[in-house]
């Protein structure tokens, strides 16, 4: 049900035509006006069907809060179909708003309520004060009360060579792991200021901020859309590898659908959502898609686990203004997101570990360290500790438990890993879920070797978390590491993995002829060709975190040898062409590869 609440210093209506649906009526009906009232237009939908009675009863306990609060004189219900899309049939229309008008009558109240089905014009004057316009929608489930909080409180705890301890009395040796666990506890001191990933996201030339969209949405610059397509190439070889079938569905769905309502609503406020002649959302992550997919195809006990990934372009998540910063927290954003339909609880915990490997290699690949938290039901943690701990050894290090008292999402439990940013703030990478209650609410079954269809368990997983994110990872360690040594990407996602620095004119055609040889063998090589001193290419190279840098001058044209400056070291070697091309593809074998989408020479470039 849909209603909109209007606190009026008058209504006035006269029926004009009827409808096919309309109800029978007395003449009193036909025209009314009513003072100080408290103006209550109403469409009841599909789903109020299921359960009728709770209907009635969460709409009359919102009805009622509102008029004590705007201490009106009377109640009118005012049928108003136009807000929304999903009616349900005329006669239960009629069934409920009679009821809704005979419950007010019963508790003593003064209700009046217009006819339904007709034609009507009206007038109406809003007295324009802050709760004069409200709008609610009442759910058909009946409101559960609110539980104390101490009784839904999480407990804590820090898992360490197989022991609980509590945070309170652990050692900490890390100082990630302690901003993790002061965060997760709420007694974080953070830096105020902005994430120097910010700055140094505009200052490489990768995004910025797009001032002609919603906050939260960026414009990509071309080294930074390389090094996203990179990331998302990286995901795909990982995901398929592990037998994951590539899907790609729809960016926006109909809230008509219950069991997408029902699971968008665990979001709350976040969601974007728009209205033509239907209510839509946009997606949050790539489950409605995949779970419709699911529901659809036919599944047995043989085929799974059955593995459906899609990497998002977009997602969208409504986050606070205030909230939104740089590639960390966007409302538009890119999610690999991987699903994993499982026979039984068994299956599930196997798939589990497996994907927990995945996302470490995520780390080892990135060059980003993860901190980790295990959230899981007290159920959930009591019928499988023996195997919670042997998960936690393969972590290898220290990690932060939290025991939920009872279930409250959709999933029992789930592994979160975090890299720390400058200011010592999480960033949400990689996750992987034990979903079990999808399977149920979108209708997806699976033929069991009994012959029963039964709901499976589905595991969500992202095994880097978004995109931006990743590169934000990337960025913020950059920042942190920047007094100790030189910053840079991995050489794989360095939009430049080499430049030549061209020493004068004269020895541009040869470092063109090197550069071709190099990017022949799959290297992205720029030549710096500009007519700028040496010292300031090779400045300009450093602020772009070029790894590779070779000087060619007139030593070079008569010699088989180059000069390379490495950054990760900060050493020079020399090195034949064959030798050193073979020493980077080595630094990148296995990594996927793009190749450069730049201008070669660098006096070709826009500024950007």
């Amino acid at each position: 049900m849909r209603i909109l609440l209007i606190h009026a210093d008058y209504l006035k209506y006269n029926v004009r035509d009827k409808t096919s649906i309309a109800e029978d009526i007395p003449e009193k009906m036909m025209e009314g006006s009513f003072k100080e009232s408290l103006v209550v237009f109403t469409a009841i939908e599909k789903e109020d069907e299921t359960n009728p009675e709770a209907v009635i009863k969460n709409a009359i306990k919102e009805i009622k809060d509102v008029f004590n609060k705007v201490k009106a004189e009377k109640i009118v219900i005012y049928p108003y179909a136009h807000l929304s899309s999903s009616l349900s049939s005329p006669e239960m229309a009629k069934k409920i708003l009679k009821s809704m008008e005979t419950a007010l009558e019963n508790e003593g109240f003064n209700v009046s309520r217009v006819p339904f089905g007709w034609y009507k014009a009206f007038k109406i004057s809003c007295k324009g004060h802050p709760l004069s316009e409200l709008s609610r929608t009442i759910k058909a489930e009946p409101k559960r009360e609110k539980i104390a909080k101490e009784e839904i409180e999480s407990k804590w705890f820090i898992i360490k060579n197989g022991k609980l301890m509590d945070p309170k009395d652990f050692e900490f040796k890390s100082k990630n792991f302690k901003s993790l666990v002061d965060y997760e506890l709420g007694v974080l001191e953070t830096k105020g200021g902005e994430p120097p990933h910010v700055k140094l996201m505009k200052e490489k030339n990768l995004a910025d901020y797009e001032p002609s969209a919603d906050i939260g949405h960026l414009r990509w610059y071309p080294k930074g859309r390389l090094i996203r397509d990179l990331l998302a190439d990286y995901v795909y070889k990982l995901v398929t590898s592990e037998g994951a079938m590539p899907v790609e569905t729809p960016i926006m769905y109909d809230l008509e659908d219950k069991a997408i309502r029902v699971h968008a609503e665990k979001f709350g406020e976040r969601q974007y959502r728009m209205k033509n002649k239907k209510e839509l959302m946009l997606r949050y992550a790539c489950c409605f898609g995949a779970f419709r997919i699911l529901s659809d195809s036919f599944l047995t006990w043989k085929n799974l686990p059955v593995r459906v990934y899609e990497l998002s372009t977009y997602s969208f998540r409504l986050e606070k203004k205030g909230e939104v910063v740089g590639l960390k927290r966007l409302r538009g954003f890119t999610m690999p997101d991987l699903h994993t339909v499982c026979r039984d609880m068994g299956q599930a915990l196997e798939e589990f570990e497996k994907q927990v490997e995945i996302c470490l290699r995520t780390s080892r690949d990135f060059e980003v360290d993860y901190e980790v938290i295990f959230r899981a039901t007290e159920d959930f943690y009591n019928s499988y500790r023996d195997w919670i701990l042997s998960l936690v050894e393969k972590v290898g290090k220290p990690i932060l438990l939290e025991l939920l008292p009872e279930r409250k999402h959709y999933w029992i439990a789930k592994m979160d890993f975090a890299a720390i940013d400058y200011l010592g703030r999480p960033i949400e990478n990689p996750t992987v879920q034990i979903d079990v209650e999808s399977g149920e609410r979108f209708d997806i079954t699976f033929l069991e070797e009994d012959g029963a269809d039964r709901n499976p368990i589905i595991l969500h997983c992202s095994p880097t978390g978004s995109i931006e994110r990743v590169i934000c990872s990337l960025l913020e360690k950059a920042a942190i590491e920047m007094e100790k040594r030189p910053p840079m990407f991995p050489v794989w996602l360095s939009p430049t993995q080499v430049r030549i620095i061209a020493v004068a004119e004269r020895h541009v055609d040869y470092s063109m002829k090197i550069a071709d040889k190099i990017r022949d063998e799959g290297i992205r090589v720029d030549v710096d060709d500009r007519p700028e001193s040496v010292g300031k290419k090779i400045r300009d190279a450093a602020k772009e975190w070029i790894p590779y840098v070779i000087v060619v001058g007139d030593r070079e044209l008569e010699s088989a040898e180059f000069s390379v400056n490495i950054r990760k070291t900060g050493a020079k070697e020399i090195f034949k062409l064959g030798d050193f091309i073979s020493m980077v593809k080595n630094e990148v074998k296995g990594m996927p590869f793009r190749p450069l989408t730049l201008p070669v020479r660098v006096s070709e470039r826009i500024n950007f």
